[in-house]
């Protein structure tokens, strides 16, 4: 079966063949496929998924779906709606985060078959079983690029033998986070472990900074910021957003000046 795949919008991880496509079914020579499915992560997009979705029913029948439905991921095809390098070994994370919506859409943490790809994108890749998890370094191992963990490493759960996995493959960065006040210790833990190793010798370790939800001020947010900094981290803002998508724009412009780093570098230095 063809079938195109439709984002609302491009990201790093869109996929690039000739059955993907952003926005509108072209207007000359539209693609001769069987289905098309409506790919939406994000649930502010969803009203301008839906349009796409009446759309391209002129093109094939139409499926939408996504993160963003809230519908659990299933099996992951390499290249579907990832593009090729980006894998998924396993839905679902045990912690119930107040944040996340990974817990509501997959309640269970699931493993699935192992694909190749340098890019892990599963959602709590450490909270799998040691059998699983050799195996995906297993094949990290044999990729012709350097391995991102762009889905992100508990640092509680972060063990001496993972730090032992990390070093035998080629880790170009790989991402902790720090959501809240419970996450400063264990990211100091992991930054004393990863600087014993060797591996955030050239800032390999990003740090995921949650910001910008209830409560949260530009003053504490900056603090957090700089304690990942301190740490040895390379912090990575992070915007909190409602359903809809709003913003501030005050918000917007702070995270952007630490989104970047070589931003955060020049403005600390």
């Amino acid at each position: 079966m063809k079938i195109a795949r439709v984002f609302p919008r491009r990201t790093k991880a869109t996929p690039t063949d000739d059955l993907a496509f952003v926005g509108m079914p072209p207007t000359m020579f539209p693609p001769e496929v069987d289905e098309v499915h409506v790919s939406v992560a994000f649930t502010w997009d969803i009203p301008k998924a839906e349009k796409l979705a009446y759309q391209w029913e002129q093109v094939a029948p139409v499926r939408i779906g996504g993160p963003a439905y809230g519908v659990a991921g299933g099996e992951f095809i390499p290249g579907r709606y990832l593009r090729q390098g980006y894998t998924i070994t396993s839905r679902g994370c045990p912690n119930k985060c107040w944040f996340c919506s990974v817990w509501k859409r997959e309640p269970k943490l699931v493993e699935l078959p192992i694909h190749d790809g340098w890019n892990v994108l599963d959602d709590n890749i450490l909270a799998c079983s040691e059998p699983h998890i050799r195996e995906v370094f297993a094949m990290l191992k044999r990729q012709p690029h350097p391995v991102e963990f762009t889905g992100g490493l508990e640092a509680k759960i972060l063990q001496p033998w993972h730090i032992d996995l990390l070093l035998s493959v080629r880790v170009r960065q790989m991402f902790f986070a720090y959501d809240g006040p419970e996450d400063r210790d264990p990211l100091f833990e992991v930054a004393k472990l990863l600087d014993k190793s060797g591996l955030n010798r050239n800032k390999k370790a990003r740090c995921y900074v949650l910001i910008g939800y209830k409560g949260d001020t530009i003053a504490k947010a900056e603090w957090r910021l700089r304690e990942a900094l301190f740490l040895g981290y390379v912090p990575m803002a992070m915007l909190w957003k409602n359903d809809k998508g709003t913003t501030s724009h005050t918000w917007r412009r702070f995270q952007r000046s630490w989104a970047r780093p070589a931003l955060i570098y020049h403005k600390n230095h």
